[in-house]
């Protein structure tokens, strides 16, 4: 295997987090209570927990969250459930920080992941979602989308008797989540997201093909706007940093042309290999590489080579990454990810402060 072969089976993300049973969590943080939440059907408490800072002008309380690990994912999600909240608490960035802020000293300090959710009014679904990427510096990004949070929102909600439909807010996907049969795949969901592949939009720039810095690449918007690269067309890399610089840079032109500020998360970008034993992939993440691939860039690349004239050949079955397989499968209304799981590593309580009129 060449240089450019073995960088894109390499190592795992930098900023992986390693499965870990939570226990009971001790949040810090200015008006923090620490504990596991005493039920397991993820819901608030009843009575509007509202604690007076005095003056009526400000009003401070709880909001119980679950920290949330989908495997393949390069960390845990926090997930709220919104529902019995004020109208618009949590729903800018100093509610958020604030909650970050909250989990400082405690095993979930680095969390970059927070999934809102409720019960939604949209007919033919089950529940809202709504993803927040935490970026490096501090600030938020509202408009990427998830697959891994998502379903860390489904299974914090708790076991329903069938099929969970979510509609994804931030990026406008229907997202089917089906638990497999127990003998095949204990604790497994098959996650559809409900879209034709051919449907308008999945080219953002109306081609199946791009050059961008004399490497043709396929762009492509399908859970997030991806850049795809076949490794063949890129130069042999020195290691590990030299196949990631080079991966950013692409990154970063393909944000101008979509509309995306440079510091966004979006859009993701990944390498592959195509070889005897099919394809083999190597993505980035925020911070560093992807541990195995997205479950949005999963569905993207299985769109892309659904796709006639993409630089991504048919991606069916398993796709090999640095940590695993990833399976997907396609149809002509859907494209769908198989075999995924998450586990629910604690409950917490966090504070949340809204201004109030009186």
């Amino acid at each position: 295997m060449g240089t450019r072969d073995g960088a894109l089976a390499g190592a795992s993300a930098p900023r992986a987090y390693a499965p870990h049973d939570a226990g009971a969590v001790s949040v810090r943080g200015t008006g923090a209570r620490g504990g596991t939440h005493p039920t397991g059907d993820g819901t608030h408490p009843t009575g509007d927990g509202a604690r007076s800072t005095g003056g009526g002008a400000r009003r401070t309380g709880i909001v119980q969250a679950a920290v949330v690990r989908a495997e393949d994912a390069p960390g845990p999600t926090l997930v709220v459930r919104l529902d019995q909240l004020p109208v618009g608490a949590l729903a800018v960035g100093a509610e958020l920080a604030r909650l970050r802020h909250a989990l400082s000293g405690t095993a979930y300090a680095e969390l970059d992941k927070i999934a809102l959710y409720g019960p939604t009014t949209r007919a033919g679904h089950t529940l809202d979602y709504r993803f927040v990427q935490a970026l490096p510096d501090g600030a938020f990004d509202f408009r990427a989308g998830c697959g891994h949070s998502l379903l860390a929102a489904v299974v914090a909600d708790g076991p329903r008797p069938g099929p969970v439909t979510v509609r994804a807010v931030t990026t406008g996907d229907t997202v089917l989540c089906e638990r497999e049969p127990e003998r095949e795949h204990a604790d497994a969901y098959t996650l559809s997201f409900l879209k034709a592949p051919t449907a308008p939009g999945t080219l953002p720039t109306g081609r199946p093909v791009d050059v961008l810095s004399g490497v043709p690449v396929s762009l492509v918007r399908y859970g997030n706007p991806y850049v795809f690269v076949d490794a063949r067309h890129l130069p042999e890399p020195d290691d590990e940093d030299d196949l990631r610089d080079r991966l950013l840079a692409l990154r970063a032109e393909a944000a101008r042309i979509l509309g995306y500020a440079p510091r966004s998360a979006l859009p993701k970008i990944a390498a592959f290999a195509e070889g005897p034993e099919g394809l083999s992939v190597r993505a980035l993440t925020v911070g560093g590489w992807h541990p195995r691939l997205a479950l949005t860039g999963a569905a993207a690349l299985a769109a892309a080579g659904a796709l006639d004239g993409t630089v991504v050949p048919a991606a069916t079955g398993p796709v090999s990454t640095p940590g695993g397989t990833v399976t997907v499968s396609t149809a002509p209304d859907r494209v769908r990810v198989h075999h995924k799981r998450a586990t629910v590593l604690g409950r917490l309580e966090l504070p949340w402060r809204i201004h109030a009129t009186a």
